[in-house]
């Protein structure tokens, strides 16, 4: 009987993983896309989450992956801090961000959630300009998947990245973008 009950305990540990997204890196090609703008000030704002914890209330930090474990950010931020914080580095590389600028943009995580049966994070965030203007976008981005689970969801958190520079890309390619940073 102790050995059935190790046996188990054993099965329910080694089964709980945590996958921790990377750090955020900037891209070159959102740095590109930025660059039209540069010697512009903006400034980012909050950006809060319509996509809560259900046992804090609090915003969304993690997503359970199969029955394996958590993906959450390499800090523990939300992820709509972890977005956040993307687009005050890419607007950093293209020399367009000033925190005390007149212009600010702030953000709202509508939702946020990957399938790793599929292949795919799916993202809606929408900007606000203190100007008064917004716009949303929706990311869905594809990457490989594994029938294995840790595998899966090693590769989900892998993919949390590339998904944000293309959600941010998609943003600043956008012309309502420009509307946002008109005063």
């Amino acid at each position: 009987m102790r050995t059935l009950v190790a046996v188990i305990a054993l099965g329910v540990l080694a089964g709980c993983s945590t996958y921790s997204t990377n750090r955020y890196a900037s891209s070159t090609h959102n740095a590109m896309l930025l660059a039209p703008l540069k010697g512009g000030q903006v400034q980012v704002g909050e950006f809060t989450s319509s996509v809560k914890n259900k046992k804090t209330g609090g915003d969304q930090t993690e997503i359970m992956c199969r029955a394996v474990g958590p993906v959450r950010t390499p800090d523990g931020e939300s992820f709509a801090d972890y977005i956040r914080n993307a687009m005050v580095d890419e607007m950093k590389v293209a020399e367009v961000y000033a925190p005390s600028a007149p212009t600010v943009i702030s953000g709202n995580l509508d939702a946020i959630d990957f399938s790793s049966g599929i292949g795919h994070w799916t993202m809606s965030l929408t900007l606000t300009s203190n100007n008064g203007k917004s716009m949303t976008m929706n990311e869905k981005y594809p990457y490989k998947i594994s029938y294995w689970g840790q595998t899966a969801c090693f590769l989900t958190a892998q993919a949390f990245v590339p998904a944000v520079q293309d959600l941010v890309g998609k943003a600043v390619l956008s012309a309502e973008f420009n509307g946002l940073l008109a005063q």
